[in-house]
């Protein structure tokens, strides 16, 4: 059975992010035989939930574990409590229809080059797809930095509560130090 990690980036950013690079350059180097999948997401959610189901039947068979970053560490923990793959959520995006609703309009994504517009419906589209509490927290492990300058981090501290956590003081959005976790990520993951 082949193993394959999927890295799920954040709002407007891509698959050139540092901790996907990170992470890829680690299992080339340390685990060649983990395959590494590192999609473009859509930039509208219902877009990206369709997206990521057909990744995850694509994939079949294979031994699935996730890590999410920022809005990926939504999509990722809903990938965990829907099909029960284990994730590793990195300053994640908790319940992002509130956090998106104070963006909408004109979005320029300034890694991919892209404009959209972020409407209302988008955030009726990322409320029903939130997941409310976790009912299956023992397939995560939240990374947290406190001075994420992003997101409050109390929100995922409380949200995933009963996970797996390792909470670091300072810190920023983007994980510094991401590349000191990359093994225990591959032992989590079970891949």
């Amino acid at each position: 059975m082949t193993s394959t990690l999927i890295y799920l980036h954040g709002f407007n950013s891509s698959p050139q992010s540092a901790k996907a690079t990170l992470m890829k350059e680690y299992l080339a180097s340390q685990l060649p035989d983990i395959d590494v999948c590192i999609p473009k997401l859509p930039n509208t959610p219902t877009a990206t939930w369709e997206f990521l189901r057909e990744l995850l039947a694509d994939l079949g068979d294979s031994r699935i574990g996730l890590i999410g970053s920022s809005m990926g560490g939504f999509w990722a923990t809903r990938i965990a409590e829907v099909y029960g793959h284990k994730t590793v959520a990195v300053n994640p995006a908790v319940h992002p229809h509130f956090l998106l609703s104070h963006l909408l309009g004109p979005q320029h994504n300034p890694y991919t080059g892209e404009d959209y517009e972020l409407l209302p419906e988008h955030v009726e589209e990322l409320k029903a797809l939130d997941v409310a509490e976790l009912k299956h927290p023992e397939r995560l492990w939240l990374l947290q930095q406190q001075a994420d300058e992003v997101l409050d981090y109390r929100h995922a501290l409380k949200f995933y509560q009963y996970a797996r956590a390792t909470v670091e003081k300072g810190g920023n959005h983007a994980f510094i130090g991401f590349e000191r976790y990359c093994a225990q990520i591959v032992r989590f993951l079970e891949l």
